[in-house]
């Protein structure tokens, strides 16, 4: 029988467990009731007792590694404590949320206990072997099988191996947060025999609010494509005009920002061009793919290798002046024939006075 680790770590600002931990627990939860294997979630932080008590419900074994050695992500303590944690549930299955902090350590966790690893997964299900191969209705032995995407999520595949303990990293937004009532629950210490340590944390630096434009968490997405430094209705080219209007609207909707690998190249041909985007904002077949409750795209052309960063945006709409382009063909949910310039700037003014 397989056993099913969990492995979460709290917040840096908090001591309430990440956006992606839980969506490892809810993933960790359903696969142990699928193959009726015993679970485990164990608990990285400086101090688990806030932790485990939105966890009671889910009936597993906690296991935690605390204390102020944990309180930062830094590879040697982390790494110690994963396969402390892993070796004390005895895990066969190990699920973590891909974020960077798990990140950086699973693969030599997964080394260390002579594992193996797969990254990017974003659904993991039991798979029944009938007679003559897979069927969802034979009586034959299971099989567990994960799905991940490759080529900039182009490709889908199915995994499956039989080297334990599988290690797992569940992209976020795949799943969701495990939510329940508070209720008191203990939790079982793991003692963890610390390495010398060569780093210490001595702070966190990170760009102001104003100036960030990635933000994973954001529930909107907005996408500006070239068309935003193109000559407009005036023939005249409006870069400053477009970085204001894109800005404020981030700052005033706390969205986060994308674009198309167009925009982002066009510094490097002596074109205008928006200073704060950098390759980092890129989506589509040569970018990212996030996922976002809403998306918003705007001066974008919409061909394939740029929808598909949108593969996985609950809700699409678009703003373009030409209504027959490539995105208003059944690629957006909703299409605003319209001049963007127009409509940011009005939004902003709509979104400032409300904010007054």
């Amino acid at each position: 029988m397989e056993s099913i680790l969990v492995l979460t770590h709290t917040d840096d600002s908090g001591p309430a467990l990440t956006k992606p931990s839980l969506e490892a627990v809810t993933a960790g939860y359903d696969l142990a009731a699928q193959l009726g294997a015993t679970l485990s979630i164990g608990i990285v932080a400086v101090d688990a007792a806030s932790a485990v008590t939105s966890l009671a419900s889910t009936g597993a074994r906690l296991l935690a590694v605390t204390g102020e050695p944990f309180a930062q992500p830094r590879y040697a303590t982390d790494a110690a404590a994963c396969e402390a944690l892993c070796r004390a549930a005895n895990a066969t299955i190990v699920l973590a949320p891909g974020t960077s902090r798990f990140t950086r350590v699973a693969a030599g966790v997964a080394h260390r206990l002579g594992g193996f690893i797969d990254t990017h997964i974003t659904a993991i299900a039991q798979q029944m072997l009938g007679a003559s191969g897979p069927s969802p209705l034979g009586t034959g032995e299971c099989r567990l099988e994960a799905t991940r995407w490759f080529y900039r999520q182009r490709i889908e595949a199915v995994l499956t191996r039989d080297v334990r303990p599988w290690f797992l990293l569940l992209d976020a937004g795949t799943n969701a947060p495990f939510a329940a009532q508070p209720a008191p629950i203990q939790v079982e210490q793991i003692q963890v025999q610390l390495p010398a340590l060569r780093t210490t944390v001595t702070g966190l630096r990170a760009p102001t609010q104003t100036a960030q434009t990635i933000r994973p968490e954001a529930k909107l997405l907005l996408v500006a494509g070239a068309g935003w430094t193109k000559k407009q209705l005036d023939g005249q080219t409006h870069p400053t005009q477009a970085g204001d209007l894109i800005l404020n609207f981030l700052r005033l909707t706390n969205a986060s920002l994308g674009s198309s690998k167009s925009l982002v190249d066009q510094g490097s041909d002596n074109q205008p061009v928006l200073p704060f985007l950098t390759h980092l904002n890129q989506i589509g077949q040569t970018g990212a793919t996030p996922r976002h409750l809403k998306g918003l795209s705007t001066c974008c052309h919409g061909e394939e290798p740029h929808v598909v960063g949108w593969r996985f945006i609950a809700e699409r709409r678009a703003i373009s002046l030409d209504p027959n382009c490539g995105w208003t063909r059944g690629k957006a949910d909703v299409v605003y024939i319209a001049d963007a310039f127009q409509v940011i700037a009005k939004l902003n003014a709509l979104l400032e006075a409300t904010e007054n």
